[in-house]
């Protein structure tokens, strides 16, 4: 759970099933492993003709994605499912207080788990 202390940051929230839209570095050995690579400030200039022939796929395919997106204000708390992907852009100087309830080995068919994310997003090989 994510509570917001001061302050605003929009969520941009992924299920484990989404990731081979999310464009994640999927070497272990990496040290972004599992974070993506692509710049989501850029999925509103896809009608523009000068971006990258190999980012406009990448953002095609993000743009696709399953995700829910929403605003945290000062207050509010919000749940973040274990093994889901997020992107954060704050809106204001902000603080938040994170908690953490542990992985989900197995999870569910709505909210997906730890096993899903290894099947989907991390190679066998590596």
């Amino acid at each position: 759970m994510i509570g917001m202390i001061t302050g605003a940051k929009r969520y941009i929230l992924s299920p484990p099933r989404a990731c081979p839209k999310l464009g994640l570095v999927t070497s272990k050995g990496h040290s972004s492993f599992r974070h993506s690579m692509l710049n989501y400030g850029h999925i509103n200039y896809l009608n523009r003709d000068d971006m990258p022939h190999e980012e406009r796929e990448w953002m095609e395919a993000a743009s696709k994605a399953e995700a829910v997106s929403t605003v945290v204000k000062s207050g509010e708390v919000l749940y973040l499912p274990t093994s889901w992907f997020h992107y954060i852009t704050s809106l204001q100087k902000s603080a938040q207080c994170n908690v953490r309830s542990g992985v989900d080995i197995e999870g569910d068919a709505v909210f997906g788990g730890a096993a899903e994310v290894n099947q989907l997003c991390i190679p066998s090989k590596d």
